[in-house]
């Protein structure tokens, strides 16, 4: 059991920066992959991006690739997501998400139902 609690959501104008941080508890965080998902209005749950539970390996979706950076820091048991160069196409709610415990040290899970545990999430909207 991994509670997860997201926060740094916001309006942000196009182009501009978010950092979103999401804190674990719980369980021994390093010990599981971690990933962020984003849900916008009438769409169905994405992938974003997700970290390896030593933070060796990452992958990010085509869709952010470049533009988003996934990293944790296991000794404050956060995982972030670093939003540059927004777009108006990126407002959705983001929520992280803890993998299985163990695993591949460069395990990079991009199925949501690879995932067990899941934050509440947190509203990005970006403006035009």
């Amino acid at each position: 059991q991994v509670q997860l609690v997201e926060s740094g959501g916001g309006l942000v104008q196009a182009g501009g920066s978010l950092r979103l941080s999401c804190a674990a508890s719980g369980r021994t965080f390093g010990t599981y992959a971690m990933g962020w998902f984003r849900q916008a209005p009438g769409k169905e749950r994405d992938f974003v991006a997700a970290i390896s539970r030593s933070g060796s390996r990452t992958y990010t979706a085509d869709s952010v690739n470049g533009r988003f950076t996934i990293s944790r820091d296991n000794a404050k048991n956060t995982v972030y997501l670093q939003m540059n160069s927004l777009k108006p196409e990126d407002t959705a709610v983001y929520t992280c998400a803890a993998g299985p415990l163990g695993g591949r040290h460069y395990y990079t899970p991009t199925q949501a139902n690879e995932y067990e545990s899941w934050g509440q999430g947190t509203q990005v909207t970006v403006s035009s």
